[in-house]
């Protein structure tokens, strides 16, 4: 898969930090050359949380050679050279790359090579801009800083191997790393936010705190939820259900797989398919009567000739060839419930009473993540999705569009979101009919009507080109957890497209059939990643509401009569459906409490003799430590009033 070139547009709107980055990359190439004049380099633009740059050398790098690399930056930033930016024709640019005076500090005899191949692959209409700092002189469409005295504080990161654009037919280059901030404070705390990152990350805590497992046998990329990490998929679910019933949202169950002539319909192939996995291809069931199986002249030859190695590869070459001859049925795994929800919409006549009418499912979908895009919950290849389709008059967009924006802003106050964006995506027309749907006239038309939403709202939103869905608009909901990292956790999309391709029609008062708008929206986004966020966001631990167990009751001696009380107070609270259970064990109090904290659970009833006498319990709960004997009334009473009350 190619790695997709930004935009002048996408360019011009690089925020100040981005440039920053973009300027850091500049600056690690130089230095690189310095140590190894011979190394030639590829693309080194800024990234999420960084910078990198491609670079091909002989030499390995390690981060044994960051401390050479960055003096020589320092030196570069030191030094505070302007960065000049030259247009050129694309002659000129190409006579720079043979001279090898591309991504170089002078004049080389071998050739730029990956800089020739760029500008080979830049639009003809677009300008061709180089950036000078010091000697070294890059192919760049910018933007930069004014200087490099203007980067502040950096650091190398990891170095890693990348193929040229991506793609695994091309050289193997080293990728090289880093990042940079304005000042040294923001360094160090971005530092300080991933070592607590690390104590965080929900593979060690999945793994630890019996949430969910992978498998080898299963396959990569196909987690499996442990009792204790379905309670957490259950309790979202739940609190979905509840919510969008309360929002009129109607539930549907739809199958697992579909026709390949479904996603031919939706457009999801060809657009989709890199993403899905591959066809399972059936005899069509119109022909089934004419498979091998059922041809007696085959059964007829197994059991008349003498069944040598000979005459059984010839019966099934015969039997090969039957089964090629017969048209066949293909069949996807699902990939994504709309086109089901789609089918449904159409399955009744529809009047404009009838809308809008919410279809909401938590449909369980399978997409072929490439095997190095995986990672723990994140990035998988199945995947349980809060989704529903909104179908709707033009009248009723901004109505509904700002009442799924509201259900987004409910649940980052019930998880304690704080800081969130919106990424508003829209489409490149240079790309219509290849990345995008061929709809010039609705796209302007979709693109305004949600930007005007998104505007009146007040929500929090930046607008990125070309990264829209091939059929609409989207908005991705960027979220970051309280020690400040940043997740995609939701998606919530614009479609005018698919009622279209699906001739999805209603009555509207004038007695004429019109298409409806669609609605995609996911809050929750997936059990898997949003579960994986959850994760990282509590550090395992949940609040009470959501927390695997609830509830550890723990006896200080195994006192029969002790037991008895304790099983006492768990029967009630079962019969509450609260998550609890008694530790039996022979350990002293002090394991046993240890123990429970480990696993992180919420609360723990301590019971002695005297608890028992006055029909009390010890609080102690993880994280705050003991809070005191309560009657046992009262102690139950809270726990369930905060489960109730999905409190933090």
């Amino acid at each position: 898969m190619n790695e997709e070139r930004k935009t002048l547009e996408q360019r011009e709107q690089m925020t100040d930090l981005e440039r920053l980055r973009h300027s850091a990359s500049h600056v690690l190439a130089t230095a690189i050359l310095k140590i190894w004049p011979e190394a030639q380099f590829a693309a080194g633009p800024p990234v999420e949380n960084g910078f990198y740059y491609d670079v091909d050398l002989p030499h390995r790098i390690s981060p044994d050679d960051f401390q050479k690399i960055e003096a020589e930056m320092k030196n570069e930033i030191k030094a505070n050279h302007p960065f000049e930016k030259m247009e050129v024709s694309r002659d000129e640019a190409l006579e720079f790359g043979k001279q090898g005076r591309l991504a170089a500090l002078g004049e080389r005899a071998e050739p730029s090579k990956f800089k020739l191949d760029i500008i080979e692959n830049i639009p003809a209409d677009e300008k061709i801009s180089l950036y000078r700092n010091g000697d070294f002189i890059d192919l760049c469409a910018g933007p930069h800083v004014m200087r490099t005295g203007n980067i502040g504080a950096f650091k190398l990161t990891t170095v890693a191997s990348a193929y040229y654009k991506g793609d695994e037919n091309n050289p193997q280059l080293q990728r090289v790393y880093g990042t940079a901030f304005k000042t040294k404070k923001e360094l160090d705390e971005y530092f300080a936010m991933l070592e607590e990152a690390k104590k965080r990350d929900h593979r060690r805590l999945g793994r630890e705190l019996e949430l969910f497992v992978f498998d080898d046998d299963v396959g990569p990329g196909l987690p499996m939820f442990l009792p204790r990490g379905a309670v957490i998929a259950e309790e979202l679910e739940k609190l979905a259900k509840e919510t969008e019933f309360a929002a009129g949202y109607q539930r549907v169950l739809t199958p697992h797989i579909a026709r390949e002539s479904l996603y031919l319909k939706s457009g999801h192939l060809p657009y989709y398919a890199e993403s899905m996995f591959p066809p399972m291809e059936l005899v069509a069931e119109s022909e089934e009567s004419k498979r091998p199986l059922h041809r007696p002249e085959l059964f007829r030859e197994l059991l008349e000739r003498p069944l040598t190695r000979e005459a059984l590869d010839e019966i099934l070459s015969k039997a090969e060839k039957i089964r090629s001859d017969l048209p066949i049925d293909r069949y996807y795994l699902k990939a994504m419930n709309c086109p089901h929800h789609h089918k449904l919409f159409a399955s009744i006549p529809r009047s404009y009473r009838d809308l809008p009418l919410r279809l909401a499912e938590y449909g369980t979908c399978y997409r072929y993540e490439k095997s190095g895009e995986l990672f723990g919950l994140m990035r998988v290849r199945s995947l349980h999705m809060n989704d529903a389709h909104l179908y709707m008059t033009p009248e009723q967009f901004e109505t509904e569009f700002n009442a799924v924006n509201e259900m987004y802003l409910n649940y980052f106050k019930l998880f304690g979101i704080e800081k969130y964006l919106m990424r508003f995506s829209t489409h490149d027309p240079a790309k219509l009919g290849q990345k995008f749907v061929d709809e010039p006239e609705l796209w302007k038309q979709t693109e305004e009507m949600t930007r005007n939403v998104l505007k009146n709202s007040g929500i929090n939103y930046i607008e990125v080109p070309n990264e829209a869905a091939f059929y609409g608009p989207k908005i991705d909901v960027q979220a970051w957890s309280v020690i400040g990292r940043e997740f995609s956790i939701a998606t919530n999309q614009v479609d005018f497209a698919q009622p279209r391709s699906f001739d999805l029609r209603y009555k509207d008062k004038d007695n004429t059939e019109k298409l409806p708008i669609c609605i995609h929206r996911a809050p929750l986004g997936t059990h898997e990643r949003f579960i994986g966020f959850l994760i990282e966001h509590y550090a395992g631990n949940f609040p009470l509401w959501l927390s695997p167990e609830q509830v550890r009751i723990l006896t200080i001696s195994d006192d029969p009569k002790l037991l008895d009380y304790a099983r006492l107070i768990l029967n009630e609270l079962r019969a509450h459906q609260v998550r609890a259970q008694i530790d039996e064990s022979n350990d002293k109090i002090n394991g046993k409490i240890q123990r429970a904290e480990q696993m992180k659970v919420h609360t723990m009833f301590v019971i002695g003799k005297r608890d028992m006498e006055s029909n009390a319990v010890s609080v102690r709960v993880h994280g705050k430590g003991n809070l005191g004997a309560k009657p046992r009334a009262e102690a139950i009473a809270e726990i369930l009033q905060s489960i109730r009350e999905r409190r933090a």
